[in-house]
């Protein structure tokens, strides 16, 4: 009989967790959108989907899209090994506010802002390291 009741408890502590583990990583997801993250990776969506001819873009995207999903599981990861799940709710309360919705609703137009100038950065560094690296 304590054999089955220890059984019971360790599985309704396992449920337990599982469930608490699921509500942190939902809420790191929300908090990953929050961010603006996923807009960055819409700019660049965007510009590689205009190399790709018309008629095999649906089928680009979807594979596209597919091929994030480690990216994304990387970045709960991050968050799940450096922060609380009370950190993170903290966080989202931020990006609740209207300054943390500004942020959110820049963060495209700041990545498409920086890229040329980041791109020519990233041109000279080559050169840079070229210079050093002989």
């Amino acid at each position: 009989m304590k054999k089955l009741l220890l059984i019971f408890v360790f599985a309704l502590t396992a449920n337990l967790v599982s469930a608490q583990d699921d509500a942190f990583r939902n809420d790191v997801k929300k908090l990953i959108e929050m961010t603006g993250s996923t807009s960055q990776i819409d700019v660049a969506k965007k510009q590689v989907v205009g190399m790709i001819p018309a008629e095999k873009q649906k089928e680009f995207l979807k594979e596209f899209d597919e091929s994030l999903k480690p990216v994304f599981k990387n970045m709960e990861d991050f968050y799940i090994e450096n922060y609380t799940h009370q950190e993170v709710k903290e966080i989202i309360k931020f990006y609740e506010t209207p300054v943390g919705k500004k942020v959110t609703a820049n963060a495209g137009a700041l990545t498409e802002a920086s890229l040329q100038s980041i791109q020519e950065w990233s041109m000279s560094l080559q050169s840079m390291i070229m210079k050093y690296a002989q």
